[in-house]
């Protein structure tokens, strides 16, 4: 029995020494892998390993011309614990900061998420060899700071910064969802920088350097041999002609509104200009977050790329894409003949005094408001009439989808234009949600047969459908970096070639004795359309679409100037001064070139600009 009982005592001991070994056990793990601190602490003792930032890729324009490159920015880093006796007057007076600043920022690091004492933070980033001069010259009375090397963008031209986007630092989310990023660190928040933001950062560096007993360095451990090079991010080349970019941004001046220009063969966005816009240098820097805010607040919104988010009725320029899909549906013919009262006629009435009846080639020359009414009544109306019609919204459906296929109504999924609004070619469904299914007809939504009511676009989706056309009935996605293997993406629309002929006629009536008859570029036979769209809000907006030269065209344009008045008057000087830069190389029409120039129509930008 006393045996039995010493036998017990004895599994007692030694389960209770196995549990406190297993305790042991387990507490060393949480410290030595579990818990990072510990980790930090052990290994900031021994190392401190720097990390090495390559620089971004260049950026070039289509002809070779630097757009954007790097030059040398440094950081200030601290490792909370080895700081000791700071003189933190001498720290601010040497970093040209105040003691309230300091104070805020040491509160700041230590919020932080993932913050630890024994590994480096950012106290300040991105400041200028001037700035960092006179701290390293310092830099031994501040134990615990560091200096860390960085690049910052600068840019050649003080335009297309839309197209270029900015650099900025990476959020929490940035950071959970690539583990290349670290707190502190920047990437592309916009434009080219952000679509090709991984081809242009490159690869970090690592450099491990060997500390003594009371922390001071004492080189590379084993001679660098764990250390790792960085590489340098990769560089591109976009599309867009910088000479045409700028421009365009002048002719722009004092103005707004956009210009977006394709060369239709490859689809490659030749220029993208949103007006007003800025330069891209004010988004660099620490001075980035004071004037993004500054940008972010000012009332004509330079931050909005127009050219791919602003939406528009596209008014008159619309009646191009109407005379193709009426005459692929059945509901027109190239010889249709369809009668208008000019000012007098009904529902729509005419804008222009013009012979009747109307033929397709005059109606797109004299933009006849009456005429594509009839041809959208025909087509729409070809197989029933009348509300409640199921046949009537099926063909309004088959329109709809022929329009589709000319790139509006959707934003180009396969595009590297990050920045894109849909449109609207709007539904069947979004119909009957407003009028019910059997409270529309044709005469309900007949605003859409003359580019007003409910159907939007971008300037980009204008200036691909000037590409279409351009191309007798396809379209290669908009794209901006200079990619041969774009050319792929090519996309059909629902009309068929035969179709296209008649309206490049028209379009080239449209400069040969139409409305934009005065801006013709001599020697260069060219087509376009006007577009003078009505605006609730003030003055209508000047649209104008086309391309040059009418054979193998080189250049589609679309440019829109908001609250000016005809687009005759104001968009089509612009784009036959865009069509002569690009196929001519120069601008011979300096005295037209300067008129433009000169032209405000918004006195806002104008006071901004100066």
């Amino acid at each position: 029995m006393i045996n039995d009982k010493l036998q017990n005592r004895r599994y007692t001991v030694i389960i209770i020494m196995i549990i406190i070994l297993a305790g042991f056990i387990v507490r060393l793990l949480f410290l030595q892998v579990i818990d990072p601190k510990y980790k930090d602490f052990a290994e900031s003792n021994a190392f401190l390993k720097k990390t090495i930032y390559p620089p971004r890729g260049l950026i070039f324009d289509r002809n070779k011309q630097l757009l954007a490159y790097d030059k040398p920015a440094y950081d200030v880093t601290l490792i909370m614990r080895e700081i000791q006796n700071l003189d933190t007057v001498e720290l601010c007076l040497a970093l040209n900061i105040d003691t309230v600043y300091f104070k805020k920022r040491m509160v700041e690091i230590k919020k932080m998420r993932g913050y630890s004492s024994y590994t480096p933070q950012q106290f300040m980033t991105q400041l200028s060899d001037q700035e960092i001069a006179t701290f390293q010259e310092r830099l031994n009375k501040f134990p615990g700071f560091y200096v860390q090397n960085r690049t910052l963008r600068e840019y050649s031209y003080s335009g297309a910064a839309h197209v270029l986007g900015s650099i900025g630092e990476v959020s929490q989310k940035d950071i959970e969802k690539d583990d290349y990023y670290g707190m502190g660190d920047y990437s592309g928040r916009d434009g080219i920088e952000r679509s090709y933001e991984k081809t242009l950062r490159g690869s970090k560096g690592i450099e491990i350097l060997l500390r003594d007993s009371k922390g001071r360095i004492k080189g590379k451990y084993k001679d660098g041999e764990q250390d790792t090079e960085p590489k340098a991010g990769e560089s591109i080349t976009l599309t867009l002609d910088i000479n045409l970019q700028m421009l365009g941004e002048e002719l722009m001046r004092g103005k707004v509104g956009s210009i977006v220009a394709i060369e239709p063969a490859t689809g490659e966005i030749l220029a993208m200009i949103s007006n007003p816009g800025y330069d891209p240098s004010l988004l660099v820097g620490r001075q980035r977050s004071k004037n993004y805010t500054a940008l972010l607040s000012d009332p004509v919104k330079p931050l909005i790329n127009r050219a791919t988010q602003a939406q528009y009725s596209p008014g008159s320029s619309f009646k191009t894409l109407e005379a193709l899909v009426c005459q692929q549906l059945g509901g027109i013919s190239e010889k249709t003949l369809f009668a208008c009262n000019g000012p007098s006629s009904a529902p729509i009435k005419c804008t222009h005094h013009h012979g009747s009846p109307v033929g397709l080639l005059n109606a797109v020359e004299q933009s006849c408001n009456p005429y594509f009414w009839n041809a959208f009544r025909a087509t729409v109306e070809k197989n029933g009439y009348g509300q409640g019609n199921d046949k009537f919204r099926l063909q309004y459906m088959v329109w709809q989808k022929a329009v589709k296929s000319f790139g509006l109504g959707e934003r180009f999924a396969d595009s590297d234009v990050l920045e894109q609004s849909r449109g609207n070619i709007p539904s069947e469904n979004y119909y009957n949600k407003m009028y019910g299914t059997s409270g529309w007809r044709a005469i309900t939504i007949r605003s859409l047969s003359i580019g007003q009511g409910e159907v939007l676009v971008t300037p980009l989706q204008m200036a691909n459908l000037a590409s279409v056309i351009a191309n007798s009935g396809y379209y290669i996605t908009p794209h901006l970096l200079k990619n041969d293997t774009m050319l792929a993406k090519i996309h059909h629309t629902e009309v068929e070639p035969q179709y296209f002929p008649v309206v490049n006629e028209a379009m080239w009536r449209v400069f040969e004795y139409g409305t934009a008859r005065w801006h013709k570029l001599k020697g260069v036979e060219m087509c376009g359309k006007t577009g003078t769209v009505d605006n609730s809000h003030g003055k209508p907006h000047a649209f104008f679409v086309g391309f040059a030269p009418r054979e193998n065209p080189k250049i589609a344009i679309c440019v829109v100037v908001e609250n000016a008045g005809f687009g005759s008057t104001y968009a089509a000087p612009i784009f036959s001064l865009l069509a002569e830069q690009y196929i001519n190389g120069t601008i011979e029409r300096i005295a037209l070139k300067e008129q433009v120039v000169k032209t405000t129509t918004n006195s806002n930008v104008q006071n901004l600009m100066e």
